[in-house]
């Protein structure tokens, strides 16, 4: 049996869809950080969802947390803007899972209502399927990802659809968010400067425009590009004054 897990914090547009496409899974753990919006009034709907509560911990830690609270050692974990697509789903369920392996899947990544093929979004694999008996997600703020252990990874064929950003308003919110995690995760580890910061940023706009095709992707390239620059720009930058101040956890 697997438990789907699902971390929320005001998701009302993207999270219908997403325990729609989970119906099939008999249990879904929903951990939510303070939602203000319709989220838990749309958990409510879905018998098969079990709401908890957590303040913000970081992303891999609240991960963890979500996986203690399933009922089944299998974990199939989602973000509040990726939905399974029927055939993966039916892929997922039939699967004869072996707790030594973990399970990876495409990512389809949308914004402006296009599919994005550029800027290092295409192609796109992500391990979401693990057995939490043997191993977990690493406890980053930022960055997460589940521990393989050297486990053999499992490649399933068909995607999650993944809506990410769907208005600029998202792309700032991220950015902020981001941004000053980025900074309290590293502030004894790396060092940075406002020089580094426009180094990094300019360095990561390039690479998504040129190197990885953003320029093909009309203007959503353009503007996912911009982002990526400006979102290593600001890290490194909160990361600089973090370091000098040695407040991660109050600078925002």
């Amino acid at each position: 049996m697997i438990t789907v897990t699902i971390l929320t914090k005001n998701n009302e547009e993207t999270l219908g869809s997403v325990l729609e496409s989970v119906r099939d899974f008999d249990e879904v753990v929903l951990l939510d950080t303070g939602s203000t919006d319709a989220t838990l009034e749309l958990a409510q709907i879905y018998p098969n969802v079990k709401v908890f509560h957590s303040p913000f911990i970081g992303f891999g830690p609240l991960h963890n947390l979500a996986a203690n609270h399933a009922s089944h050692d299998w974990i199939l974990s989602l973000d509040s803007d990726e939905v399974l697509t029927p055939e993966l789903s039916n892929e997922i369920l039939a699967l004869n899972l072996n707790p030594k392996s973990v399970y990876s899947f495409p990512f389809d990544n949308y914004f402006n209502g296009k599919h994005i093929k550029w800027c290092g979004w295409y192609p796109d694999r992500h391990t979401r399927l693990y057995n939490k008996s043997t191993t977990t997600f690493t406890n980053d703020m930022i960055h997460e990802k589940v521990q393989d252990k050297g486990f053999k990874e499992i490649k399933l064929q068909n995607p999650i659809k993944h809506y990410s950003y769907r208005s600029i308003s998202d792309f700032l919110l991220k950015m902020e968010n981001y941004s000053t995690l980025f900074a309290q995760q590293n502030v004894h580890k790396k060092k940075s400067s406002l020089t580094k910061a426009l180094l990094h940023g300019g360095f990561a706009f390039i690479k998504s425009y040129i190197a990885k095709r953003g320029f093909l992707g009309g203007k959503e390239g353009y503007i996912i590009s911009l982002y990526n620059g400006q979102t290593t720009f600001y890290k490194y930058l909160k990361l600089a004054y973090a370091s000098r101040t040695s407040l991660s956890q109050d600078w925002h």
